[in-house]
């Protein structure tokens, strides 16, 4: 059997120690903050996480371009050549096209690599939710499992993963294009903070409105801790956006007083989701029970 590589994408904010340990690649997307145009690094540091989130702070916008099909044709024949198969999972496909690309860049490379197999999967997911995605295919992968296995998982469970994240403000996602549903409705009331999920289909929208910032804290734990399912048995994931360490350091403390879990990780939301979802954004992640509820984005 081919041995699998597993590839994701600049959406799925693994970070340096996560990407490492799983044996993850991923495939480059695009930022331009201040007319200059740089690859969407999920190996940033700290510094360059808080430099770019104060950009946004003051007012500007950073832009953002999917994986280009050069990105693919690079990152994919790579592992081609070296004799792997390819799982590709990708951000979803109502946030960004880059799956859609990826699959029309694979369709040209099996004509080229015939015994390959080339896999891409919207994930229905972003940020540490698609990346959670990555993880448990390279799981499957290091135990030796081929990419149609690996595949038929991935599907399996793509609707398992539940998202509450907590912003500052709708005004980034908006602009974006981030977000949908009734999402408007909330505008930005003094005070108000609305809470995001994702739906069965991959669909973010503003899912309800909480009064106060600590509030809206206790407010994803407790979504979460309603939807997680064995959390003993699995990693809580915490993805935030340069918040403030002591404001975080409640959270992590909060969730361990409410949930008993395997562990919590925590990373840092990457350029291409934090330039739609702004600074000071957090949000947690685990697995449940299959999400059945779809958003309506009229």
């Amino acid at each position: 059997m081919r041995k699998v590589k597993i590839i994701t994408d600049s959406c799925s904010d693994l970070n340096t120690e996560l990407l490492e340990r799983y044996d993850i690649d991923y495939a480059k997307m695009t930022t331009v903050c201040k007319g200059v145009e740089a690859p969407a690094l999920l190996t940033w540091s700290d510094e360059e996480a808080h430099e770019m989130y104060d950009v946004i702070r003051g007012g500007d916008r950073v832009k953002t371009a999917q994986v280009s099909m050069e990105e693919f044709d690079r990152i994919f024949r790579k592992y081609l050549d070296d004799g792997y198969d390819i799982v590709y999972i990708g951000c979803s496909s109502k946030q960004s096209g880059s799956v859609n690309t990826g699959y029309v860049m694979a369709q040209d490379l099996l004509d080229e690599y015939p015994d390959a197999k080339i896999s891409c999967i919207d994930s229905l997911n972003a940020s540490i939710g698609e990346g959670m995605l990555a993880i448990e295919a390279a799981k499957l992968a290091a135990e030796g499992k081929g990419a149609d296995e690996i595949t038929e998982h991935i599907l399996s469970v793509r609707k398992k993963v539940h998202e509450y994240v907590t912003v500052h403000t709708l005004d980034h996602l908006r602009k974006a294009g981030r977000v949908s549903g009734p999402s408007a409705f909330f505008g930005n009331i003094l005070g108000v903070k609305p809470i995001i999920i994702a739906d069965a289909n991959g669909v973010q929208a503003a899912y309800k409105k909480v009064k106060g910032r600590q509030n809206s804290f206790r407010e994803i734990v407790a979504l979460l801790k309603e939807s997680i399912v064995a959390p003993e048995e699995q990693t809580i994931y915490v993805a935030q956006a340069d918040c403030d360490k002591a404001e975080l350091q409640h959270l992590i403390n909060y969730i361990k007083s409410e949930i008993t879990c395997k562990d919590i990780c925590v990373v840092t939301i990457g350029p291409i989701i934090g330039a739609s979802i702004g600074p000071d954004a957090v949000g947690v992640w685990g697995f449940g029970d299959e999400i059945t509820f779809a958003i309506d984005e009229k």
